[in-house]
């Protein structure tokens, strides 16, 4: 196959393509409360999602990491009415019975709860929920099996436990739909709380088990086996890794902090990722492990993770040039239309026309049908 076919062949995308593109917009979706951009973000990975996901079992975990999101906003607005203090705001909607929290200062359940608190623990948890929409995006449509793949032989051991952790929710969805039609085969209602507490245990029992499993596989074929090595190598690598993961994570927290210490971000997070890159090449050595065809990473990729850096960047060039934008004042005035951001936001929604078309599955074989001759 040629590399120019890469781009219009029907094949399956490089889930690292994927995960870039979430991560973009998760990055996106931690600058700013402004609930424009942020629904926008949700538009755009429902949408891709619906374009480009597969008919796998574990494609269909976007609409469980929804509902989680849903739920996650919903209780984030009853903890906010809950634990009241005393900056609530003046625009009071109703009063709740009041108990002080004995050993708290201005802390107490119950009473006044207000417009200004309860937008602002909306628009908090909205944040939240994006984000944790972006990351079930990612699983939908990225494989993180095909994912482990691609990780460098220094990070093996670290990449099964990432995506044994990542295999979960995507088989916690394809058990419960599982055990749900079992129980209407039988003619047990599908809802309540005891249908609830059927499903529960096989679904958890269920998914645990092939994270096992999957575990196991990987263990029986060798992944994560090293070769011998000096002590020297062994020190080298592990002091590489160790400083630039370091680096790596001080430069995140001078970039997202947006604190005194942002000066500190970009050169710490450049110096952490030569350091971890040199760790990870020396590291890599130590492993002997092929690849039985790699995933390709051609101009689809670079569109799609492109894409996803474009509304993080758009995001944080938005929040230096016009910060009012993003970060509200007021809670209760209608929030602005940052059109920056919401333009690379809206650049993010086109690898539902640049990834390229799934393969169609194999058509079924016709039954074959004998003919048995019977002897007069």
């Amino acid at each position: 196959m040629r590399p120019q076919n890469l781009v219009t062949f029907p094949r399956i995308l490089h889930p690292g393509a994927w995960w870039l593109w979430a991560l973009g917009l998760a990055a996106a979706a931690s600058r700013t409360l402004n609930p424009v951009p942020l629904l926008l973000i949700l538009a755009v990975t429902g949408f891709v999602v619906a374009a480009r996901r597969s008919d796998a079992a574990w494609a269909h975990s976007y609409g469980a990491f929804l509902k989680l999101a849903l739920l996650i906003i919903a209780v984030r607005i009853v903890f906010q009415s809950l634990l009241s203090s005393g900056s609530q705001g003046p625009t009071v909607l109703f009063t709740l019975p009041e108990v002080p929290v004995a050993g708290s200062t201005g802390l107490k359940l119950g009473g006044v709860v207000s417009l200004e608190a309860v937008l602002r623990a909306f628009y908090e948890g909205l944040q939240l929920a994006t984000i944790l929409c972006c990351v079930g995006a990612a699983n939908s449509l990225g494989s993180a099996r095909r994912l482990l793949r691609s990780v460098p032989g220094a990070l093996y051991e670290i990449g099964v436990a990432v995506v044994i952790a990542l295999t979960f929710a995507p088989q916690l969805v394809t058990d419960a739909a599982r055990v749900r039609a079992a129980h209407r085969l039988r003619g047990q209602s599908g809802g309540g709380l005891r249908a609830l507490k059927r499903l529960a245990m096989p679904v958890l029992e269920g998914a645990l088990d092939r994270s096992v499993e999957l575990a196991a596989a990987m263990d029986s074929r060798g992944y994560g086996r090293t070769t011998d090595a000096g002590r020297v190598s062994r020190r080298l690598t592990g002091l590489l890794v160790f400083g630039g993961l370091l680096g790596v994570c001080v430069g995140v927290y001078g970039l997202l902090s947006g604190t005194s210490a942002g000066w500190l971000g970009m050169p710490a997070l450049l110096t952490g990722s030569v350091l971890a890159a040199g760790g990870i090449y020396f590291g890599g050595r130590r492993t002997g492990r092929s690849q039985y065809r790699p995933d390709p990473w051609a101009l689809p990729e670079w569109l799609v993770a492109g894409s996803g850096l474009v509304a993080a960047v758009t995001m944080f060039v938005t929040l230096a040039v016009d910060p009012a934008a993003l970060v509200l004042a007021s809670v209760t005035a209608v929030p602005p239309v940052p059109l920056l951001a919401c333009l690379g936001i809206g650049v993010a929604a086109l690898p539902a026309f640049l990834a390229p078309p799934l393969p169609r599955p194999a058509p079924a074989a016709p039954a074959r049908t004998e003919t048995v001759e019977v002897a007069a």
